[in-house]
């Protein structure tokens, strides 16, 4: 009796003692939990609340969705204002993430090599990354000044003509048309080189961190993989293109992943460069949550529209995970 009673006792003691790891666990958990609490879920609970109201200096009488349809479909000047800053947003999508992840890529693909000073070089390309971004686009702001700033003196030694940068509403493939004598209809103008400038600037700041990245997941590629390809005569271009980029392809999704959502929520960097200027031009929907939220005093409009671009963010990381995790290659 009492040997059988022995495996059911053992069984008790470690049901106690998982449960008191458990309790334990949530203890140590509970401090992080409540700031994310405070700080995170209830600001957007409470944004999600405020969207549903006529609300500008005080709460007003509800209105449902009529704050979201106001900007989707039902209101035309508010519509256009967001399908005009939504198409902003993902030319300057379409403009940052490829140059920069290629740029980060290359680079980090030859620091991995052995070179003189590769420590220092990996430092100098991070830099850009720990500055802070509001006193780096201020800097960038001087560099494209259209009569001091560095870029046009750099365009005027090559023999072009100064431009305006951060003042010029014109779409760039238009710009380039009229120098050539080519005229370039509005629909295909491009985007305009306000917005280019600031994708400039942006590539230059977090390119340091996607190199960090990359050069993290080289340094997990085993390298006898490298050698067997080798002995079997393969080349530079083939051991890239058979054995880097599959076998970097966690890290391709990852950087493309964490970029993507980091473009479509940038604020700063526009805010100090052109306050979404000239024109509109640099408008992103992030801007436009903040002319209306804080500039118009129209809390309620603002939350709807800051939950709209929740929303599209959610889909747009879901449309990545559901179409592009499928392809990673996991060791």
């Amino acid at each position: 009796m009492a040997a059988g009673a022995l495996p059911t006792r053992t069984s008790a003691v470690r049901r106690r003692r998982v449960v008191v790891e458990n309790v334990q666990a949530w203890l140590f958990l509970l401090p992080a939990l409540g700031v994310l609490a405070l700080f995170k879920l209830f600001p957007a609970l409470f944004a999600i609340w405020i969207s549903l109201f006529k609300w500008d200096i005080i709460q007003g009488p509800f209105r449902g969705l009529d704050n979201y349809t106001a900007y989707l479909w039902a209101d035309p000047t508010r519509t256009e204002q967001f399908w005009r800053a939504l198409s902003t947003t993902i030319t300057y999508l379409l403009i940052t993430i490829p140059l920069e992840m290629g740029f980060a890529l290359a680079v980090a693909y030859v620091l991995f090599q052995k070179l003189r000073g590769r420590a220092f070089y990996r430092t100098l390309y991070y830099l850009p990354y720990v500055t802070s971004t509001v006193a780096a686009a201020a800097v960038f702001s001087w560099i494209f000044h259209p009569q001091y700033g560095l870029a046009n003196q750099i365009l005027g030694i090559v023999g072009i003509e100064r431009l305006q940068w951060l003042q010029e509403p014109d779409g760039v493939f238009q710009m380039i048309g009229d120098a050539v004598g080519i005229a370039v209809p509005d629909l295909f103008a491009g985007p305009s080189l306000a917005l280019v400038a600031i994708a400039m600037f942006s590539i230059w700041h977090f390119l340091g961190f996607q190199i960090v990245i990359f050069l993290a997941g080289l340094g997990n590629i085993p390298v006898e993989y490298y050698e067997a390809a080798r002995i079997d005569g393969a080349s530079d271009r083939q051991l890239f293109t058979r054995i880097t980029l599959p076998l970097l392809s966690p890290q391709i999704f990852f950087v493309f992943t964490i970029a993507s959502i980091g473009v479509l929520r940038a604020f700063n960097e526009i805010y100090v460069m052109t306050n979404g200027g000239p024109l509109d031009t640099t408008r992103t929907l992030n801007l436009l949550v903040f002319r209306t939220f804080f500039q118009q005093g129209q809390i309620g409009l603002g939350s709807a529209l800051a939950v709209i671009l929740t929303v599209i963010i959610l889909l747009f990381t879901l449309v990545q995970f559901r179409v592009f995790e499928r392809r990673v290659v996991y060791g």
